[in-house]
């Protein structure tokens, strides 16, 4: 069984370093119909330019074409769809019925998936969907593991799961508190994440009602075994760090497991990188068991940003061994930094010497953007990452 890691990609820069660390396949949305109304989202020119380069690299792009639909939201669904039919898009995630049906009226080319909105959780329903005709089931987020095998073996379909992000309060997005608090409709793409908010008792005490984040690297392995096809990470707002880190981790673990190279060690160790390099706790949540109290948020939590991104990539020049980094994050002489990318071993340097772009020995690096050649005697390349060294692999393994 082919197995598929999918990205988010809140826009064309993220897209690309989506693929370049190793997702097979993209999702993001069109100026209308989608849920994630405060990303850039892709003009249809951008989806074009988006759709061939996935296609020169042997790589999908879905379209998310799944909001809650009201009628006024109708006009021009039909003139979209076939647009993105024209371009070649792979396929759309649709939620509603009305976009399925429209999809089958216009005979299009394209393959339709059902989108976590609809909150698919048992066989039955499962096979509704199948009747109309889509090649893959995008399940809720609480989906446990005996519910995925149910229904993979029940319809045979292409299963998608989200194997890493945010959670919602409610199911899979079926949320009304940021309409009602703010005017602004979760299910037609302004959600304002009123769960992440602090709020108040009658009393004054700060109290939280947010899920923790989903994280499964402690069962790709048996998400394999019940039948899961496409591995879904969230994040369309999220940084190219972010993108690159959590796609890169889970790449390597997924073929490690295919390759039956995986060990607990490398587990632990890939989910220190991931709990590092997010602002929030992360658990398996409803895979292995109903969550309970260590899975959610009740008495406040410590959101931090973070600063672990010191520099990216730019170029590396032979002759002089040097490597050219855009500052991101403040650092500076004698810094223990580790380098990472999907085609190096991550691996750490203590940063002896470093010059400004005129070749002026500098000693610190603070000017967000500035560029900083590093002497460095390993072949770097393009886009690769530079963070604050926070781990010894070599103590997980």
């Amino acid at each position: 069984m082919k197995v598929e890691l999918l990205a988010p990609a809140g826009d064309l820069e993220k897209l690309k370093f989506a693929f370049h660390y190793g997702a097979d396949a993209v999702y993001f949305a069109g100026k209308k119909f989608g849920l994630r109304a405060n990303a850039n989202n892709f003009t249809l020119e951008e989806i074009k330019e988006a759709t061939d380069l996935a296609h020169s690299l042997n790589k999908r792009v879905y379209i998310t074409v799944n909001i809650i639909f009201h009628d006024e939201e109708l006009e021009g669904l039909a003139e979209y769809l076939q647009s993105l039919d024209e371009i070649g898009v792979d396929a759309i995630i649709a939620s509603d019925i009305l976009v399925i049906k429209k999809a089958q009226e216009l005979k299009l080319k394209l393959e339709v998936h059902v989108s976590t909105q609809a909150s698919i959780l048992n066989r039955e329903t499962a096979l509704f969907y199948k009747s109309l005709g889509v090649t893959r089931l995008v399940l809720a987020r609480e989906a446990s593991q005996e519910d995925i095998s149910d229904i993979k073996s029940s319809t045979n379909l292409e299963l998608e799961c989200f194997a890493h992000g945010a959670m919602c309060t409610s199911f899979s997005g079926r949320c009304v508190l940021s309409n009602y608090c703010t005017h602004r409709d979760s299910n037609r793409g302004g959600c304002a994440q009123i769960c992440r908010w602090s709020l108040l008792d009658e009393a004054e005490n700060t109290f939280s009602m947010a899920p923790k984040d989903l994280n499964l690297i402690e069962y790709i392995d048996k998400m394999i075994e019940v039948g899961v096809n496409s591995f879904k990470i969230e994040g369309r707002m999220r940084g190219i760090y972010y993108i690159a880190t959590v796609i890169l981790v889970y790449r390597r673990l997924i073929d490690a497991t295919l390759n039956k190279t995986i060990t607990p060690g490398l587990k632990k160790y890939y989910l220190a990188i991931l709990n590092r390099c997010a602002n929030r706790d992360s658990t398996p949540q409803f895979f292995h068991k109903l969550p309970g109290v260590e899975e959610q948020y009740f008495l406040g939590r410590d959101e931090y940003s973070n600063q672990d991104f010191l520099g990216l990539v730019l170029d590396y020049e032979n002759k002089t061994n040097q490597v050219i980094v855009e500052e991101r994050n403040y650092f500076k002489k004698g810094d223990v930094i580790e380098f990472f990318g999907p085609n190096i071993e991550t691996f750490s340097y203590t940063i002896d010497k470093m010059y400004d772009e005129e070749n002026n020995l500098i000693e610190i690096a603070n000017h967000p953007g500035m560029l900083v050649k590093i002497p460095i005697n390993k072949q770097l390349e393009k886009y690769d990452m530079m963070r604050i060294k926070v781990f010894d692999k070599q103590l997980f393994l």
